[in-house]
């Protein structure tokens, strides 16, 4: 089976996408299940995993809706207001639905990065540790040393770094990324998705070859069973069509990779770490 394991629907009218505006040019519409699902068909992509875009407990409501009539949505990442005393019940009320696979920590919107270390956060997070949520981060370079303690703090956490963690791509910076990316990767559960790369390359004039730099040590650091496959889309326009995402992968593995860990890579990491 393979999975798409990060992408996005939003609906502007619903009004709690409060990021997308006029300025964010192509991303300015609705993105709807049949936009993609030519583009998933192409590429002979089973289903998708659901990623919230907004940090609202209504917008996660939504996607839960729409999977209820969307096949290809095998999964949906919704979003908890950590810090919210009723966060339990809120969570509950959402993992009753069957398609509910997990949560995500907006942790690069925060003013302050640190705010992902306070008291009430961390005792949420144990609390989900203990359940063995899985529980995407979402996270920039520069943050990395936050996550870094944060796991130290939680170290059973059932975590997944979204876009390799966001790195200066553009700018052909590896340290400190590389480094802080080891220390989190010695975590046995914690995983990372090889998506939302092209949008940190220059957008118009990246090539092929400016991400094999920051691939090929995740693919070592997390091993063949810890990585998956997302394209962010529809982010990703920003930069690249879905092809295109595809390929800068797939020109980036060792010719040595396997059928085996394509598998995995494409899908049945995926279908593990969400419990699908």
């Amino acid at each position: 089976m393979r999975i798409d394991a990060h992408q996005h629907y939003w609906k502007l009218d619903r009004g709690d996408y409060g990021w997308l505006t006029p300025d964010t040019g192509i991303l300015y519409r609705d993105y709807l299940p049949n936009d993609l699902l030519p583009h998933l068909r192409e590429h002979r992509v089973d289903g998708t995993i659901l990623v919230q875009a907004a940090a609202t407990h209504e917008e996660t409501d939504y996607m839960l809706s729409l999977s209820d009539s969307t096949d290809t949505i095998l999964g949906v990442v919704g979003w908890l207001d950590l810090h919210d005393p009723a966060y339990r019940e809120h969570y509950e009320r959402f993992s009753r639905h069957s398609k509910f696979v997990g949560f995500r920590v907006m942790i690069q919107d925060m003013p302050d990065a640190r705010e992902v270390l306070e008291p009430d956060v961390v005792e949420a997070l144990t609390y989900f540790a203990q359940k063995d949520v899985p529980v995407d981060l979402l996270v920039v370079s520069h943050q990395l040393d936050v996550v870094v303690e944060l796991l130290e703090r939680v170290p059973g956490l059932r975590g997944v770094i979204d876009h390799i963690a966001k790195p200066r791509i553009a700018d052909g910076i590896l340290e400190p990324w590389h480094s802080q990316m080891k220390a989190i990767a010695k975590h046995p559960k914690i995983y990372c998705k090889l998506s939302g790369m092209v949008t940190e390359a220059d957008h118009t004039t990246w090539k092929p070859q400016d991400f094999a730099a920051y691939i090929r040590p995740v693919l070592e650091m997390f091993g063949p069973g810890r990585i998956l496959f997302g394209s962010d889309w529809p982010v990703c326009l920003l930069a690249a069509d879905y092809g295109q995402v595809v390929d800068v992968l797939e020109q980036a593995l060792p010719e040595s990779y396997t059928e085996q860990e394509r598998a995995q890579l494409f899908g049945l990491n995926a279908k593990q770490f969400y419990k699908l």
